[in-house]
């Protein structure tokens, strides 16, 4: 049986596919949204956040034989967590990985590789700064940019119970909050920059998956300010390989459990 993180829609893909070639899984999401599409697929699925201790638990505890991460790009703690626990049991660990997109240079598409660098860069820009890099950071946005008279700050994220209160609690004005649920077309992201005046708007470089592509065109086309928050980098060391394929991943698991099992 393998354990796999589920972060993103096209790691659900991939789960999905695993299964449908005869490797048995166990999904881990973080909310139920994202549970009811995998088990819909037939795929048995936990919901919550584990931290490193509770995931060698549960590997120990379900006698699992392998690690696939599919978590988030950005999520550098799950990526963590899933390599430690498997390397504490001595279970192979693949990560899989959205291949970055890259773009060209534009005078108006300002490149940061991180969240307090891109709400710096939003202060010294004014206006009103649309962000839209989810609700798990947006103290960082908050702190730096509420408050100054020259920018409205309005957030767009999952709606969520969690993220609208989160948004209140940081002291975010009930209409300065965008609570949908994407994926959005070009044509939804440029009425949303035209419905609150946006002059910048803050992103993450998550891959062609994560509908970047549209916001971040859709907003430069306006001549608005984009501010791309880059994938951060992880080491694997030792521990662990990344892919962007799924027939690639596919491959290595199958050699993976093939081996334990001629070991075993």
């Amino acid at each position: 049986m393998i354990f796999m993180l589920c972060g993103t829609s096209d790691a659900r893909e991939l789960a999905q596919s695993l299964q449908r070639q005869g490797l048995p899984l166990q999904a881990s999401v973080v909310t139920p949204s994202g549970a009811e599409r995998l088990e819909a697929a037939g795929i048995r699925t936990r919901v919550g956040r584990l931290d490193r201790a509770a995931m060698i638990a549960l590997l120990q505890a379900g006698g699992y034989r392998a690690v696939v991460d599919g978590s988030h790009p950005f999520a550098l703690e799950a990526h963590a967590n899933a390599m430690e626990a498997a390397a504490a049991l001595g279970l192979p660990y693949f990560r899989y990985e959205r291949q970055s997109l890259i773009y060209n240079s534009h005078p108006r598409l300002l490149l940061v590789h991180s969240y307090e660098e891109a709400a710096r860069k939003a202060r010294e820009l004014k206006g009103s700064v649309m962000l839209t890099t989810g609700g798990k950071t947006l103290e960082i946005f908050a702190e730096e940019l509420l408050g100054d008279p020259d920018i409205r700050l309005t957030v767009r994220l999952l709606p969520c119970l969690e993220n609208l209160e989160k948004c209140l609690t940081l002291g975010i004005e009930q209409r300065n909050i965008i609570a949908l649920q994407g994926p959005f077309s070009r044509e939804m992201n440029e009425a949303l920059y035209r419905q609150y005046g946006t002059r910048v708007m803050i992103t993450k470089e998550s891959g062609a998956e994560g509908s970047v592509d549209e916001k971040l065109h859709a907003a430069l086309d306006m001549g608005l300010y984009v501010i791309l928050i880059m994938r951060p980098g992880l080491s694997f060391g030792d521990g662990g390989t990344v892919f962007d394929s799924f027939d690639e991943i596919t491959a290595a698991v199958k050699n993976a459990l093939l081996m334990t099992r001629e070991e075993g």
